[in-house]
C-alpha cells in the first residue's frame, strides 16, 4: 500500500488522502457553504465543480467547473480558474504551496473560481 492511500474498512475501497484533503479544505471555503462541491482526480491533477448557486454561467444552476489544481515538481502546485465563456482553464497562481493555494481558493475575494 503507498503512502497516498488507505483501506476503508467498511468498504473495501482505497481512498485517496489527497482528494480528502481537498475535500476537507473546501468545507472551509467562504462562498456558497450550502452546497457541496465534487473533487474529480484526472491523473495527478484534480478538478474542482460545484453546482453554480449564482446561476452566472448556468441558469439551471448545473454543476459547473470552478478550479484545476496540478502539481508541480518541488511539491508546489498549479491552481487554474476556468473561464466558462472560452471553456478554457487559465492559470491563476503557479508555483505555490497547496496550502496557499487552497487558502487562495476557499477566500476567493475577487470571485475568480466560485462565480
Amino acid at each position: 500500500m503507498t503512502a497516498a492511500a488507505v483501506t476503508a474498512p467498511a468498504s473495501g475501497q482505497v481512498r485517496d488522502l489527497m482528494q480528502h484533503r481537498l475535500e476537507r479544505a473546501l468545507r472551509e471555503r467562504v462562498r456558497y457553504r450550502y452546497v457541496q462541491p465534487l473533487v474529480l482526480r484526472e491523473g495527478e491533477n484534480f478538478r474542482i465543480q460545484s453546482p453554480c448557486c449564482s446561476r452566472n454561467v448556468d441558469p439551471s444552476g448545473g454543476l459547473i467547473d470552478i478550479a484545476l489544481l496540478i502539481p508541480h515538481t518541488g511539491g508546489n502546485w498549479c491552481l487554474c480558474a476556468r473561464d466558462h465563456v472560452n471553456n478554457t482553464w487559465v492559470s491563476r497562481f503557479q508555483d505555490e504551496p497547496l496550502d496557499v493555494l487552497l487558502d487562495l481558493l476557499c477566500v476567493d475575494d475577487e470571485r475568480q473560481f466560485w462565480p
